[in-house]
């Protein structure tokens, strides 16, 4: 089996649309009379004779709230002199001296602190065994995300990654649980045989470690996010380099850039399948590669069912896995995820890489041809992780070749 990695250094660079130059605020001068706020009429009928001078009142035993007959209810206009008034708003804005801008980065620093301080102690009680877990609404607090950003990127600078995964695990939305409890049923039982006389086991006490190597003659290309590997069932040479399945998104050592995209190719039966289903269940029972906070397998055998669908990423994704419904756009965004496409070789797509147009906003409505082409590219949440798997050669097939020339370009 063969496998070419895509790596992202980082991820593509995330394109941006760019937004017209907004138009010149319509807004009525503030010199002119429809700038001023008209106060109400007031009817003078069983009242006093409307005088706005009138101010005195009877003591009340009623809730001392304000009358509408007194001058206190009348919205006063505001009184803007001539010579305050400019036509540039920038001459408006006040020049602070080195002394008050001391003052109010020496008050920012403080309220910084006590922020980092408190949201740094609820993360230390989230890894405490005894602590219960925390609610989803904690996880929504915007504060709390940068922060946790932050917090992560600093441990695993540490080399404490098993921390940080823990941490961020336990600060994942509710539906990452949920997913994860639903892929582990799924591929914890394995069926093997023919219609009549099939035999079902589980994985984890079958499973053979698939042999794996970077691709023969070449195939790694050292200067892109691309790697080549292949799987078969032969002996081991000195040239070829093995590769735990769960390691296939690891760097080689003469690669440059993180990996971003793994294909794997390898003959009818020699277990790719197999080992996808062994990848996602490692991961959904939390033995290995847990940065990764979502995996979404979609088989090109399923997406050709879908061949005439016009829907977004966000919708094509829920309505593989309904657990995601309320999975927001930003986390597809900020949390590390994962697509599989397992049978690039059962692919009925064009895969029209040349001619579909570009798509950066997931939640915007095209044919499923066209999210899976930007997803590869890297138009589409350029920091996911891909892997696909075929079966050689894979030349046969136009969409084939126009996929592997875009992840070698």
């Amino acid at each position: 089996m063969d496998l070419q990695n895509s790596s992202s250094g980082g991820g593509p660079p995330v394109l941006k649309e760019k937004r017209a130059a907004s138009p010149a605020p319509s807004g009525v001068s503030m010199k002119s009379d429809a700038s001023m706020m008209i106060p109400p009429g007031f009817s003078s009928g069983g009242g006093s004779s409307g005088s706005r001078t009138e101010t005195q009142r009877g003591a009340s035993p009623e809730p001392s709230c304000v009358s509408m007959k007194s001058d206190q209810s009348i919205i006063i206009p505001p009184d803007f002199s001539s010579e305050d008034m400019t036509s540039d708003p920038h001459e408006k804005k006040k020049n602070f001296s080195r002394k008050e801008l001391d003052h109010i980065f020496k008050e920012l620093q403080e309220k910084f602190i006590s922020l980092v301080k408190n949201e740094l102690n609820t993360f230390k009680n989230l890894l405490n065994p005894d602590y219960p877990a925390c609610s989803e609404g904690e996880v929504e607090d915007g504060q709390k995300e940068g922060v946790l950003k932050v917090t992560l990127h600093i441990l695993r600078n540490m080399n404490q990654a098993d921390l940080a995964n823990t941490l961020e695990s336990k600060l994942a939305p509710a539906c990452q649980r949920k997913l994860k409890s639903k892929l582990r049923d799924k591929y914890q039982i394995l069926n093997e045989g023919i219609s009549g006389h099939v035999k079902s086991a589980l994985l984890n006490e079958i499973y053979t470690e698939l042999y794996i190597t970077e691709g023969d003659g070449g195939d790694v290309n050292q200067e892109h996010e691309v790697k080549q590997m292949e799987a078969a069932s032969r002996k081991k040479t000195t040239q070829e380099k093995p590769i735990k399945c769960n390691d296939i998104f690891k760097p080689l050592p003469e690669q440059k850039r993180p990996i971003r995209t793994v294909l794997t190719k390898g003959v009818a039966g020699i277990g790719k399948t197999v080992s996808v289903q062994k990848f996602i269940l490692d991961w959904s029972e939390g033995e290995v590669n847990q940065d990764i906070l979502f995996i979404f397998p979609l088989p090109f055998r399923e997406l050709n069912l879908m061949k005439e669908k016009k829907l977004s990423l966000v919708n094509l994704l829920q309505s593989f896995f309904p657990e995601t419904q309320d999975l927001k756009p930003r986390h597809y965004k900020s949390y590390k995820i994962m697509f599989i496409f397992d049978g690039l070789d059962e692919c009925r797509l064009p895969l029209d890489f040349q001619n579909n147009e570009n798509l950066v906003n997931i939640e915007e409505q095209t044919s499923v041809d066209v999210l899976l082409t930007n997803l590869i590219k890297g138009n589409l949440l350029p920091s996911a992780l891909l892997w696909i798997t075929s079966r050689p050669p894979l030349d046969q097939q136009q969409s084939v070749r126009s996929l592997l020339s875009v992840l070698i370009r």
